[in-house]
């Protein structure tokens, strides 16, 4: 993860990686077949380590969004996750890169998760039923994302987890107020 994050996947080695798992080159090739094959495992560990933190159930309707505040505070905490999936996510766009169908998997993922659970908010009456909630979820995911990259450049001046609450905040006064 940490050679990922800090390189990049083109500019990241199998020898670095195998020095800092105190392997070799051999070694890691026994485990991951591919260097390819060694990023999408450490992403997929990346959604896995999430998954567990979010427990059995995951929040419904608005608690939903006010669990996302929650996963950006404990993101403050795992500078070198956060840094991982900035890198490789921005650098996924390139031609032929191999995580690349990960990434749009993984967005289009998290689309549909937020859009249900705003769609369970507007059933269970918490938000107006007029709403475009596919454009809400990608907004969110906007915010989230773009704050993580400021964070990363500077993070004594960006509180990524009170931006993340006061983005929130605005969109569930504008999802729950009346007319349009």
């Amino acid at each position: 993860m940490d050679t990922f994050a800090a390189r990049g996947y083109n500019n990241a080695s199998l020898q670095e990686i195998a020095d800092r798992a105190g392997v070799t080159q051999a070694g890691v090739l026994h485990y991951f077949r591919s260097k390819a094959q060694l990023l999408t495992s450490v992403l997929a560990l990346r959604d896995e380590t999430d998954i567990e933190a979010l427990g059995p159930d995951r929040p419904r309707g608005l608690a939903f969004l006010r669990h996302l505040v929650d996963t950006v505070r404990r993101n403050t905490e795992r500078e070198g996750i956060v840094r991982l999936y900035a890198v490789l996510s921005a650098e996924s766009v390139t031609e032929g890169h191999p995580a690349q169908d990960y990434f749009r998997d993984r967005y289009a993922g998290l689309r549909a998760m937020i859009t249900e659970a705003l769609a369970e908010a507007s059933e269970l009456g918490e938000t107006r039923p007029d709403l475009n909630l596919e454009d809400a979820a990608t907004a969110v995911i906007a915010v989230m994302d773009g704050l993580q990259v400021q964070w990363l450049l500077a993070p004594d001046s960006v509180d990524m987890t009170a931006a993340t609450d006061r983005v929130i905040t605005a969109l569930l006064a504008n999802l729950t107020a009346k007319g349009t």
